[in-house]
């Protein structure tokens, strides 16, 4: 089961894509406070910690209502999630800052910034594709901590900033992008393989 937790949290963590969450979070609270980020990288986190949850537990119900087949879903996720770790690889995800006080921790930064369309594809097919209880819970944690690492790193995303530099943010989040292409290609192949067998 450990081994289980360690791999399915390692795969969150790459899906949230936390190198590119944090340089979106820089760039649309610029203007505000230590205090005020503080708060908005809570409030990020409980939307990306019920987003990803209510799609995590409920895909395969999901699944059932629209009568997709899990093979089917696991290609269409895996091309989507290819196309946004392309967009990260080539620097074209850029966020623009927001003008006013509107409230950006919902919208953009939890969806579709961190649970964007790839993310949602890739919930839904892992939650789908565990079967036993044990599994369910410990694919659940993983999660939970997955999204716990990328609010904490929200939390510190100041001194990550003078720590690394914008640069250095580019090049993480590039780096991410490769990894999610890996996830992506891995969860499309699965599902042809599966769905031409």
């Amino acid at each position: 089961m450990l081994t289980l937790f360690v791999n399915i949290f390692l795969k969150f963590f790459i899906i949230l894509t936390p190198f590119f969450v944090i340089s979106a979070f820089l760039s649309l609270t610029k203007d505000d406070t230590p205090a005020q980020r503080q708060k908005i990288a809570i409030k990020v986190t409980l939307s990306v910690a019920v987003s990803c949850f209510t799609l995590f537990l409920f895909g395969t119900y999901i699944f059932a209502l629209f009568g997709i087949t899990l093979d089917a879903f696991r290609i269409g996720a895996g091309a989507v999630l290819f196309l946004s770790a392309v967009s990260m690889i080539q620097g074209k995800a850029t966020v623009s800052p927001q003008g006013g006080n509107e409230d950006v921790a919902v919208v953009p930064l939890a969806i579709p910034i961190t649970v964007g369309p790839g993310t949602i594809g890739a919930l839904l097919v892992m939650g789908a594709s565990l079967e036993t209880i044990p599994e369910k819970i410990t694919a659940s944690l993983a999660l939970l901590c997955a999204v716990l690492v990328v609010g904490c790193l929200l939390s510190v995303s100041g001194l990550l900033e003078r720590l690394l530099g914008q640069q250095g943010l580019t090049i993480l989040t590039k780096l991410t992008g490769l990894f999610v292409s890996a996830i992506a290609a891995q969860i499309f192949f699965t599902g042809l393989k599966n769905f031409l067998g």
